[in-house]
């Protein structure tokens, strides 16, 4: 064998006995030892060849303390989910590192430029003007941080972002409705390193072969200007519509504060206003407003227009509806809830780096498309 450590030959020593935690229990058994004389390091080639890990489990039991620790509420509960399932008992900081480790190792070949299974080409439903259409949103949500010794430290924002297939409200007469397809990506990256990993599974399912791009994104800063640069056909970065709505339902509140009902109608009204007449109209029509006196209204009035006239290219829903465009499918403001609220964001929860990084990591994979993960797994699959 060539040694890792120096490159030199090490030679065969012995057999030795090994024992190993599998899903069927301990397994033990004998393996070859070799030893370099040169650097005095020992080395047993089939730990590495059978996928054993650090803390000598099998691979289908990583895969599947993995799995508990990446979908349970904590890694005590996984622990717990894990001998429930699969009668297999091991430590809450035995099920956390090797979730951890494995949440890690797929960052690692993402960064590489890894996708997972073979290309594909997902369909791409057609618009009112009879153009396939391919979407691609961002977004970021925070993460509370723990520091060392367990004291406290700044939060950081895990980006979410994700490519899906959304279908129009009225498909073509020769296209069926499906479910949306989407694969999505997560992690504590700034911005700038986050958005040009989502190219590679955007190529890997064909999004260069649909005739137009769209982009989705709240009113974060920097999102739209991500996109644009990492995605150079996307033809318009829409709001998503939500996120304005929830701001007027906020500010129908405000100015009625005691009658909820008076205060949903008007949302309502205003609702229907920016999607029927888009936001430079709402924003004119809220100037125009005969406000009453109230503690904070007027500068909540004043930030909410400033929002509408700051983005007011990217709120023409007239025109995107008709041309048959998603105009906030809630896809993204999902992904953040379903791939790292409910996860990492959960009630007390303080997470380092390197963790809530692998876990972000993980629940992205597990909840795209189905073969993802298991494609991950497969790791001779897994294409760099």
């Amino acid at each position: 064998m060539t040694c890792p450590h120096c490159r030199q030959t090490a030679e065969f020593h012995s057999h030795r006995w090994h024992t190993s935690l599998s899903l069927v229990g301990l397994i033990r058994y004998r393996r070859a030892y070799y030893l370099c004389r040169r650097c005095g390091k020992g080395l047993f080639p089939f730990d590495r060849d059978a996928g054993l890990t650090t803390r000598n489990l099998t691979p289908a039991l990583e895969r599947v303390a993995t799995l508990a620790g990446a979908v349970a509420d904590s890694f005590e509960k996984a622990a717990e989910l894990l001998e429930e399932m699969a009668g297999v008992r091991l430590g809450e900081s035995t099920v956390e590192r090797t979730t951890e480790d494995a949440g890690l190792r797929l960052a690692d070949a993402v960064e590489a430029g890894a996708t997972f299974g073979p290309p594909v080409d997902w369909p791409w439903p057609k618009d009112y003007e009879g153009r396939r259409c391919a979407y691609v949103e961002l977004d970021a949500t925070g993460v509370r941080q723990q520091g060392e010794g367990g004291g406290p430290a700044e939060g950081r924002m895990a980006s979410v972002g994700m490519v899906c297939n959304p279908g129009p409200e009225w498909p073509w007469p020769d296209e069926r409705p499906a479910p949306m397809r989407a694969r999505y990506l997560s992690g504590l990256y700034p911005l700038e390193e986050f958005t040009p990993l989502l190219r590679r599974p955007a190529a890997a399912v064909g999004m260069d072969r649909a005739d137009r791009w769209i982009g989705l994104s709240d009113g974060g800063n920097g999102l739209e200007d991500r996109l644009t640069e990492n995605f150079p056909r996307v033809e318009v970065v829409i709001l998503d519509f939500y996120h304005p709505a929830e701001k007027l339902t906020g500010l129908a509140r405000r100015l009625y504060p005691e009658d909820e009902t008076q205060a949903e109608e008007q949302a309502r009204q205003w609702r229907g206003l920016l999607k029927d007449e888009g936001g430079a109209v709402l924003a004119a029509v809220l100037s125009q407003w005969d406000w009453p006196r109230r503690k904070g209204l007027s500068e909540a009035v004043t930030d909410l227009i400033g929002y509408l006239e700051r983005r007011v290219h990217r709120m023409e829903y007239p025109e995107y509806l008709a041309r048959g465009w998603c105009i906030g499918s809630g896809a993204v403001e999902s992904a953040c809830k379903t791939v790292v609220g409910q996860r990492l964001k959960l009630a007390g929860m303080r997470w380092g780096e390197d963790g809530a990084h692998a876990v972000c990591h993980l629940r992205a994979l597990y909840r795209s498309e189905k073969g993802q993960w298991d494609a991950f797994w497969q790791r001779d699959d897994a294409d760099s």
